[in-house]
Parts: structure tokens; sequence; C-alpha cells
């Protein structure tokens, strides 16, 4: 969505010839590629852990943080695999996403009007945010050593990239929509009168 976003505010004449059906298809696929492979390059040392305690997880879903500390054998080259991949992916395609915005705010930097530059900005805010909520998480939840973890404060962090911001993620983007900001405004309305009542 950065890239599009960067194309969409940097090159707006030629958005429809870059960004192709093509393109999207392709970046979709290497996105799910990436995905299976560090997902696969875990699944080898978590095969190699010993479970010989109690086997559930203190956790709602079953994350390979989980599974470590459950795991009664030493682990220090499983976290050193798992911190390694999360230090590459994470901070990776945050790079990636910081590149793109800051081609995007130097673009718009440069925009005659001021109407312009806020009609941009407020076109990227919403983008940016939820970007900025989701690296926030992860980076808390993933890019720290696993003796640092504590178990409770994780369920709650890991509730806001699991659920709180895929949810998020229609209202964010709807919340521009006219249409949207009318119902909005009829049902708030309505509301209003019903509590009267």
């Amino acid at each position: 969505m950065a890239y599009d976003r960067y194309l969409a505010v940097c090159h707006p004449l030629h958005y429809t010839s870059l960004m192709t059906s093509k393109l999207c298809s392709q970046m979709a696929f290497c996105s799910w590629i990436c995905g299976f492979l560090c997902s696969f390059f875990l699944v080898i040392p978590s095969s190699r852990l010993l479970f010989c305690g109690p086997r559930i997880i203190d956790h709602f879903f079953c994350d390979f943080i989980s599974l470590i500390n459950i795991s009664c054998n030493t682990t220090l080259a499983t976290d050193k695999i798992f911190y390694a991949f999360a230090w590459i992916v994470i901070l990776y395609s945050l790079l990636l996403t910081i590149i793109s915005y800051v081609q995007i705010i130097r673009t718009i930097c440069h925009l005659p009007s001021q109407l312009s530059r806020r009609k941009a900005f407020s076109t990227c805010a919403s983008h940016l945010t939820v970007v900025l909520t989701f690296y926030g998480t992860i980076i808390f939840m993933y890019i720290r050593p696993t003796t640092q973890y504590i178990l409770n404060m994780d369920k709650v962090v890991s509730v806001f990239y699991v659920v709180v911001i895929p949810l998020l993620n229609p209202v964010v983007y709807s919340l521009r929509n006219k249409e949207v900001h009318e119902a909005l405004r009829k049902h708030v309305a309505r509301l209003g009168v019903l509590c009267k009542c």
C-alpha cells in the first residue's frame, strides 16, 4: 500500500500505467512467498523443540514465542534464528514503507497550493496511522529477546495486531468516504433523538 500511495502522490499522471493488475499480482505473490518462506524457516527449529511438561499454550493463538516458552530444552539457537528473522523481515518492510513515505512527504511539500497539500496529507494520514500502529505493536512483540517477554502484556499487544488493526483498516479508510460520513451523521443524530426520549 505504501508503494501504491507513492505512485498515486508522486506520479499521478503515470499511476494507471505503472500500477497495473500484473504488478499488483506480482507484489501480492512476493508477499505471500516471503511470508511462507519465513514461516517455513521457523518450522525447522521449532520441530526440534522438546515439550516434556504441560503442553498448554498460555495464549489465544499458537505463536512461535509461546512454543519457545513451553519448551523444556535450551532454545538459544532457536531464539537467535527467530530474532534474526524478526529483525530482517520487520525492519526491511518498515524501511521500504519509510522510504516511500519520505518521497511522498517530499512531493507533498512541493505542491503549490495549501489546499492540495492538505488534501494529499489527509489521503496518506489514515494509511500512515494504521501502518505506524501495526509496526509499533509488531516491533514491541518480536524485536526483543525472548527473555524479556511478559506473557500477559504480550497477549494484550497481540490483540492489537491480530484483531484491532485489521478491524481498524476498513473503518479508517471508509471514514474518508462522503457517503459513510453522511450515514454516520444520520446514525449519531438518531442516537441523540433516542437518548432524549
